[in-house]
């Protein structure tokens, strides 16, 4: 096994160490629900995938929860088509 001859300073260890670090988690909006989702993963909230279905997020669900379900879908649709309705006035032109 290797041994080091010398100390290394806190100087060089900070250097070496300066990349190691954490980068936040980079999140997309689904097109469908527009909840936070990671780039190029199924929504699991909606089961979307590029427009497609991919899985059946009603399928397992009780009768009660399903009904719940089926609501906050159409809730955050109403309201993503709302968004996306509303012009964009922040320019000033």
């Amino acid at each position: 096994m290797a041994v080091p001859r010398h100390r290394h300073t806190r100087a060089s260890v900070g250097q070496r160490r300066m990349h190691i670090f954490i980068t936040p988690a980079t999140l997309t909006t689904c097109p469908k629900c527009s909840a936070k989702v990671r780039p190029h993963t199924i929504c699991k909230k909606c089961g979307f995938y590029k427009g497609k279905e991919v899985i059946n997020v009603l399928g397992k669900l009780t009768k009660k929860e399903r009904k719940v379900k089926e609501k906050e879908i159409q809730k955050n649709e109403k309201e993503h088509k709302h968004d996306s309705a509303v012009p964009d006035l922040t320019n000033g032109k």
